[in-house]
């Protein structure tokens, strides 16, 4: 399979400054837009031709026509169902979840919005977005420290938000692009597409568990050739297939997830005040995984979401800031936390970096010392 291959091509984000000029953009035809669509969803369309087979094959040709014993029959789909509800769960959750976008207090007021429509040098655009940014939680920068604007959305990029070039849109904490799911995988959906991953990988563990001894009775012409060889063998066969590249794929996001990086930070480590950190978001392995699934274990298996925070802003392992101050700095810009909601935890824009490896942080005329902890 190519799931590896796929998994890298969607990663790569499309910087619409290149092809945008004060906010406008080349729009392909109604119709070619509508083809476009249609044909992200073939990869979808495949995965749940083979599921369906899967279970074709599974339930009728194994369980029905192969396997003798009723209790062995029972006990298989009992195991079997329950790992594909899972999985299809997860599988649709990771699909119909919607992409979540920056809020309104991204967007430049009209006055700036103006403004920076109107003006043609970059720097002067940049003291526009600089001057609009001092007022939001906004700490990484592009390569060159510029604030990060995109021209698409006409908003101001929250950190680890990036333009999705098919989904047309600004997407919170945004990971890569999956043709699998015809969907972007980011803030709103990313626990469900690990636990896809991982439903998926058990789905297969199951069926080659169970399967392996009546495949190699066929194989060896222990039992006899019918309508039910054709379909176990190739059952094995495209189990094991999809089980060793889904566990890879698997692997990478565990190792991502335990990181605290999406996979475009992988590939390019974000950039903050003081230039690129790949561990600027890593608070720790506990916190970490938290930050994804929930302080609560009952949650973990289950795709409901429990991520952390609201996917706008983020704590880093530099500076440790009340919450509450995260929180007022959105709700003066128009937007708070829902009810429910867990506050948001991010760096002041009053941190001051001092020469002997700690902060500086100004609140009210008192000076608050916080000291960077490296991780290890």
């Amino acid at each position: 399979m190519h799931l590896w291959l796929d998994h890298l091509k969607a990663v790569v984000v499309t910087s619409p400054s290149a092809n945008v000029k004060h906010g406008l953009k080349m729009a392909p035809s109604h119709a070619l837009r509508c083809c476009k669509r249609a044909l992200n969803w073939v990869p979808v369309l495949f995965i749940n031709l083979v599921v369906g087979w899967s279970y074709y094959a599974y339930v009728v040709e194994l369980c029905v026509y192969t396997i003798p014993n009723n209790a062995e029959r029972i006990s298989y789909l009992v195991i079997f169902h329950i790992f594909l509800a899972m999985f299809i769960w997860a599988y649709w959750k990771t699909i119909w979840s919607k992409p979540a976008n920056p809020s309104e207090a991204f967007s430049l007021p009209r006055a700036e919005k103006e403004l920076y429509e109107r003006e043609e040098r970059a720097e002067a655009q940049q003291e526009i977005l600089k001057k609009v940014a001092r007022n939001l939680p906004v700490y990484t920068r592009t390569a060159g420290g510029a604030i990060r604007y995109c021209d698409f959305c006409q908003v101001i990029k929250p950190d680890r938000c990036h333009h999705c070039s098919t989904c047309e849109m600004c997407v919170l904490k945004m990971d890569h692009h999956c043709p699998w799911v015809n969907n972007c995988v980011g803030f709103s959906n990313y626990k469900y597409f690990v636990l896809f991953l991982s439903y998926a990988s058990l789905y297969c563990v199951v069926i080659c568990a169970t399967v392996i001894q009546y495949f190699i009775k066929f194989w060896t012409k222990q039992l006899p050739d019918n309508h039910a060889k054709f379909h176990i063998l190739f059952l094995f066969f495209v189990a094991a297939l999809f089980f060793i590249s889904i566990v890879s794929l698997l692997g990478y996001h565990l190792w991502l997830v335990g990181k605290n990086r999406t996979t475009i930070e992988a590939f390019r480590a974000p950039f903050f005040t003081n230039g690129p950190d790949k561990n600027g978001f890593s608070l720790g392995f506990s916190r970490n995984v938290a930050e994804v699934f929930g302080d609560q274990a009952k949650y973990w298996f289950f795709p409901v979401f429990s991520s952390q925070g609201d996917g706008h802003s983020f704590v880093t392992r530099l500076v440790q800031i009340d919450p509450e101050q995260a929180n007022s700095v959105l709700q003066q810009n128009g937007k708070g936390p829902a009810d429910g909601e867990a506050n948001p935890h991010v760096l002041s824009n009053n941190v001051q970096h001092t020469e002997d490896g700690s902060k500086e942080k100004m609140n009210g005329g008192q000076t608050v010392s916080v000291t960077i902890e490296n991780e290890q």
